[in-house]
């Protein structure tokens, strides 16, 4: 029949626009078209093959793959499939060596090698494909040098067909028992039709392909022939390098999902007076990092920064750009910038980095747990939810302002009341933007569930928040903060003003032990009148404006003076006849923490002593 094509392919094509001469006898009554079984049947086997290609190579998840593969063999090629990968699976950037094990990862209508199911076909339920599929692995099959089943994933030579039961078949058994050992085998009627096929990778041998076929008296059809050996052939080739791909894709998004969480915090910050919580997802449409963070930074006065922000798009420039807004905008919550100020300063950043092609949204906000007030300012961004002691729940009403990036905007603030007991849940547009849902429908949907929810921590509340999203495919990342307000009582602080005199180091340790005594802290009284002393000695000399003095008590005693020079203090080495440069070895030595801060009005020296324990 090859040549019978060959010749008519050879016959040379009739020129466009040009009749061609017909022999006389061609006047004669036409006859019926005939067409010739062999030709159909070869029609048919490359309509199959090519559509079978593209369903294969038409997923990059590995399962969806696997599936695909299954779906293709059975029941148009074979009655069941089998398909076993190395175990563990390989990195396919690199030679994995010798498959020391395999372990089924699929299989379709059929039980065999399965965990409790010695073997035999499925026949209990069909698919819509005409078989039923699993992707209930079995135990791993150790692959012996030298043996039938390192022969069948190593050998060059073309797949040949067995039936078992017969002479030819032997090597095939022997396969077979490695495989699923003696009883699974046994399930296997004579006549059974068996071929088994290396899937191949670009680099090295990923598994083995299983098709098994009915004998012919209970298929309805023949043994595998040499056509369909040379089908399965081209279609386990396909099916190696579409799981190699799969696999090569598993790993990219492995690599791309670690890059963005290895710029994301590993964990929050717990100041007193607040509990956060966060959750990060990545979206599943591709193996692209995204721009979406959220940060939080403790600021002088157990105040808190909060920031979640969203760069557009989902790339690594994307995700490079992220990590250089985060740091910027932690290095200006560490200046103790209003928010309308810091979202400022990002705009400056990203245009001296000429980002204009990439812009962010971003909210930033600060809690004061003291004053019980929060303040906000929004780049752009979805806005908010606020939750009342009551439950009530209600979005933020913000100037929503421009991207980040835009460049020439001013940004404004807005202080709320933060009274106990409320919280504040910010998040990125992932989370109420879907395909089947606008952003302004997944934000009522997200605030009235909130508002019904029950929820008593953080979590719970980040946990409620993510119940709005719909099954399936997720098309961006999602990023949450929430936190909730505890505050800290009034009546667990002191503050004070004092001026920069020489006097002024004497009444401030004064200041001090009053109000630890009023506090009953007295083993305390000792100790923090001494760094006191030091940090407001060491502030009279720099100051200018008044000296501000801070005494907070939650489960640690936190001390903080703050001066308007910009000079942090540095701890210096003493001689024995040095008579200064002695105070911050002293606060070192007696506090359990301290440091200082830089603001954009000066600088806050801090120190905190654990409380002592009540018997």
């Amino acid at each position: 029949m090859r040549d019978q094509l060959k010749t008519e392919a050879e016959q040379p094509p009739a020129v466009p626009g040009q009749r061609r001469q017909v022999p006389a006898r061609a006047h004669a009554p036409a006859k019926p078209p005939t067409v010739r079984p062999e030709r159909v049947d070869v029609a048919d086997r490359l309509a199959y093959l090519d559509s079978a290609t593209r369903r294969i190579n038409s997923a990059l998840d590995l399962a969806a793959t696997l599936r695909n593969i299954g779906r293709v063999l059975v029941p148009a090629l074979a009655d069941a499939a089998v398909i076993h990968l190395r175990d563990p699976l390989p990195n396919v950037e690199r030679e994995p060596g010798f498959p020391e094990e395999l372990r089924i990862h699929h299989s379709t209508g059929t039980r065999i090698g399965r965990r409790g199911r010695p073997g035999g076909f499925d026949d209990r339920r069909r698919s819509r494909y005409g078989a039923r599929s699993t992707a209930d692995s079995g135990p791993a099959t150790p692959v012996t040098r030298g043996g039938a089943l390192a022969h069948a994933l190593l050998s060059r030579r073309p797949a040949e067909a067995a039936v078992l039961g017969t002479p030819a078949a032997e090597r095939t058994e022997v396969l077979l028992r490695e495989l699923y050992g003696t009883r699974g085998v046994a399930r296997l009627a004579p006549g059974t039709s068996v071929l088994a096929l290396p899937l191949r990778g670009r680099k090295a041998v990923l598994g083995l392909l299983v098709l098994i076929r009915r004998p012919p008296e209970r298929s309805g059809r023949p043994v595998f022939d040499a056509a369909d050996t040379a089908t399965a052939a081209h279609l386990a080739t396909q099916a190696g390098l579409a799981v190699d791909t799969a696999l090569r894709y598993a790993r990219e998004w492995e690599i791309a999902n670690e890059l963005q969480r290895s710029m994301l915090p590993l964990r929050l910050p717990q100041p007193h007076g607040v509990r956060l919580a966060q959750r990060y997802l990545p979206g599943e449409r591709g193996a692209q990092v995204g721009g979406d963070w959220y940060d939080a930074v403790p600021l002088p006065g157990n105040r808190v920064a909060l920031i979640v922000g969203d760069v557009m798009g989902h790339s690594l420039t994307s995700a490079a750009i992220m990590g250089q807004l985060r740091t910027s905008a932690q290095t200006l919550a560490a200046l103790d910038l209003p928010p309308h100020e810091v979202l400022y300063h990002l705009d400056e950043q990203a245009q001296r980095l000429g980002r204009e092609q990439h812009l962010a949204t971003c909210v930033y906000a600060v809690y004061d747990p003291i004053a019980n007030r929060v303040v906000l300012a929004n780049a752009g961004h979805v806005p908010p939810v606020l939750v009342g002691p009551d439950g009530t729940a209600e979005l933020v009403e913000l100037d929503s302002g421009a991207p980040i990036g835009v460049g020439g905007v001013d940004f404004n603030s807005v202080e709320l009341p933060a009274p106990p007991g409320s919280a504040l849940l910010l998040f990125t547009d992932g989370l109420v933007e879907t395909r089947s849902r606008p952003i302004s429908d997944g934000l009522e949907v997200l605030r009235a569930r909130i508002a019904a929810a029950r929820w008593q921590s953080p979590e719970q509340l980040c946990q409620e928040a993510l119940r709005i999203l719909p099954p399936g495919d997720r098309g961006d990342d999602i990023a949450l903060l929430g936190a909730c307000f505890d505050g800290i009582p009034a009546g667990d602080v002191a503050h004070w003003y004092l001026q920069p005199r020489n006097e002024t180091p004497g009444r401030a340790r004064r200041l001090a032990a009053h109000t630890l005594r009023r506090w009953g802290l007295d083993e305390l009284i000792e100790s923090t009148e001494l760094m006191v002393s030091e940090l407001v000695t060491n502030a009279v000399q720099h100051a200018t404006r008044p000296i501000t003095l801070s005494l907070v008590r939650t489960t640690r005693l936190r001390c903080e003076v703050g001066d308007d020079s910009p000079l942090l203090p540095r701890p210096r080495r003493t001689g024995p006849e040095d008579e200064r440069g002695r105070g911050l070895q002293i606060v070192a030595r007696c506090a359990e923490r301290w440091g200082a801060t830089r603001l954009g009005t000066g600088k806050v020296v801090w120190f905190e002593q654990r409380l002592p324990v009540v018997s």
